[in-house]
């Protein structure tokens, strides 16, 4: 069975993966495994999802890829957005890193307190 056929059959509803095989050495993992979140969109969300990281993010490309208007591509991005949980690529660095930096003179005193005086 394809992903495609999975998503087709849970058609939307919640599922989780119980067992997982790696093809190359046989090895298999018995659990409670969440699928990734994009696997989780619908199968059309997900194509939309493929298409604009392949027009790099082009609403343009999109619209004319999709035959629809600039206001319909950004309310369907935002529509699956908000099914997405986003990681913090910048994360607030720890007191522990602002003291070392501020050892080593990367940072003055006054950056390393408004560092540390940041909300995290």
């Amino acid at each position: 069975m394809d992903w495609q056929e999975l998503t087709d059959l849970t058609q939307g509803r919640p599922f989780m993966v119980e067992r997982v095989r790696l093809v190359d050495s046989g090895v298999a993992v018995e659990g409670r495994f969440e699928p990734p979140q994009l696997a989780q969109l619908s199968m059309e969300d997900q194509v939309f999802v493929a298409a604009f990281v392949r027009s790099h993010g082009s609403i343009k490309e999109m619209e004319r890829t999709f035959g629809v208007s600039y206001p319909t591509i950004k309310s369907r991005l935002k529509r699956i957005a908000e099914h997405l949980d986003f990681v913090d690529t910048d994360p607030a660095p720890t007191s522990a890193d602002v003291v070392d930096r501020l050892q080593r003179g990367e940072i003055s005193t006054e950056e390393a307190l408004a560092e540390l005086e940041r909300p995290r």
